[in-house]
């Protein structure tokens, strides 16, 4: 059985209970060096073969995977975040697929609600925005162009922003053209939840000037919307004068 599990944002005690269990119990392990943290590896078996998959191919991970699985060893895929965002596992998952091998995925904590953990804000609130936009500016990857940011933020949701912060001047170039304002809160969070964590506030305003002031131009998560600073309705979950399944109105 191969397992894909999600390593969490940064901070090692973040990975889920069933996810340290399976990288105690592995006989390889394939992490992404790059972005995982290799405390993670202190928690494996001492005979535990470690493979770094930043210096791989997809067919040099697969090729792994392979054997681990004909010699009935416990391959652990050990991804940063989720494996299910931006952790490019269904080419793995369909090549794996195709030679009749087993997996299963692990579900982690993702940079984006961690990094809105760590500004201590809740996406979701009443009157401000209910959805959640997850996405990234195209770059080395393209973007369909009807997920063209600018389109996107015209929808003036709540925004998550992966693997943009290098492109930061177009990012808001375009976020400023959506939301039809300059106004708008948002969050630079580098590396959040890791040690040496930095998180940088501001509006579409400034906050290209304060990032490149930082000189954050990777691992860092973007998020913006209303959700960060201004008025909201009190939530009806905990109205007195709500009724629900479990309580009566207090009037």
């Amino acid at each position: 059985m191969i397992s894909f599990v999600g390593a969490g944002p940064g901070d090692v005690d973040l990975i889920t209970i069933k996810g340290r269990r399976l990288l105690e119990e592995g006989d390889i392990i394939i992490y992404a060096g790059s972005l995982v943290s290799k405390d993670h590896l202190n928690f494996c078996k001492k005979e535990a073969k470690f493979y770094n998959s930043a210096s791989m191919t997809l067919e040099e991970v697969i090729s792994v995977m392979e054997e681990g699985f004909k010699n009935s060893l416990k391959v652990i895929r050990l991804h940063t975040g989720d494996p299910t965002i931006y952790g490019a596992i269904r080419e793995q998952m369909d090549l794996l697929d195709e030679k009749n091998i087993p997996f299963e995925v692990i579900p982690g904590v993702s940079s984006f609600t961690a990094a809105c953990s760590s500004i201590k804000r809740e996406f979701t609130l009443p009157n401000v925005s209910q959805t959640v936009i997850l996405t990234r500016i195209e770059g080395r990857t393209s973007v369909p162009e009807k997920e063209d940011l600018e389109k996107l933020a015209s929808y003036k949701a709540s925004m998550a922003l992966f693997l943009s912060i290098n492109n930061i001047g177009k990012v808001v170039e375009k976020l400023k053209k959506g939301y039809e304002r300059e106004d708008v809160p948002v969050a630079v969070v580098y590396k959040a939840t890791w040690e040496d964590e930095k998180i940088i506030m501001g509006t579409l305003k400034d906050i290209e000037e304060k990032v490149k002031e930082a000189g954050i131009n990777k691992m860092a998560q973007i998020l913006i919307g209303d959700f960060i600073e201004g008025d909201y309705e009190r939530s009806k979950l905990y109205d007195p004068s709500f009724t629900h399944e479990y309580r009566r109105s207090s009037k």
